[in-house]
């Protein structure tokens, strides 16, 4: 089993620069690295972390091509991209279909950032064409640190999705959704849904982590920690002080996730 983030985040080295500070600004958090593929690389050495999910949001329909390209060009052993289209787009069906093509194992998508709620029916033909493909789809789900506090894509609405979509390889990003816990105990706990840790367990109290993790399915959580936005090793550690027992915590760091992305010893 190897460490794999899969959640982390990072932009072209001319963008960075400037998209760290207005993220900081916007959120009032401080970054932990500078943006850069390279700092996320050293992060990883220094956590002992093999591979990262890169995830991009295309915040208009015409970043598409660019992300895209983007994220070809920095796909490696130790980067896996998942790259985003715009929900807007009158293209998003065929963009989609381009993912898939170009070999990508994922997307990323983003409601505050891309404007959208999750139940709405413009949306669904778009779900069932990434789990008709068998993508994985990465969710920004729960409240947003930067943004009003508008239900877009909450645990209620995600449970009605995959009773729809059951099929559909859904990641619930920050443990469920963030800063709604108790809803993620009422409507996802035991389902077929999968939550990642970023940027959760710094927020929600330890018992209730430790009691939403156990109560999932262990094979349901995945570990990843938003970086830069979080420190990788500082992720690690806090999920280390749940105390979930050995094979529990290899399956989040690196089991569930060769498993999920069909790596060699998942």
């Amino acid at each position: 089993m190897h460490c794999v983030d899969f959640h982390a985040h990072a932009f072209p080295d001319e963008l960075a620069a400037t998209t760290i500070p207005f993220l900081e600004q916007k959120g009032s958090v401080r970054a932990a690295l500078d943006g850069r593929v390279s700092s996320l690389l050293a992060s990883m050495d220094s956590a002992a972390i093999a591979k990262s999910v890169v995830c991009s949001i295309a915040t208009r329909p015409k970043q598409f091509r660019a992300i895209l390209d983007w994220s070809r060009s920095i796909r490696s052993e130790r980067i896996i991209p998942f790259p985003s289209f715009h929900p807007a787009s009158p293209q998003a069906l065929e963009e989609i279909a381009e993912i898939h093509r170009q070999g990508f194992q994922g997307i990323k998508l983003h409601p505050y950032y891309q404007d959208f709620f999750l139940d709405e029916q413009r949306l669904l033909p778009l779900f069932e064409r990434i789990s008709e493909l068998g993508l994985i789809l990465v969710m920004h789900t729960g409240f947003d640190i930067g943004f009003p506090r508008q239900p877009r894509v909450d645990p209620a609405k995600i449970a009605s999705l995959l009773r729809q979509l059951p099929e559909l390889k859904f990641i619930a990003t920050h443990l469920g959704s963030w800063q709604q816990w108790p809803e993620v105990q009422e409507e996802l706990v035991g389902t077929n849904v999968y939550f990642d840790i970023a940027f959760s367990l710094e927020y929600l109290p330890r018992e209730m982590a430790r009691e939403i993790i156990l109560s999932h399915g262990p094979d349901r959580v995945l570990f990843g920690s938003d970086s830069p936005w979080a420190a990788q090793q500082n992720t690690i550690r806090l999920l280390q002080s749940l105390e979930l027992g050995p094979e529990r915590e290899e399956l989040i760091l690196g089991g569930n996730a060769e498993k999920l992305l069909g790596l060699a010893g998942g």
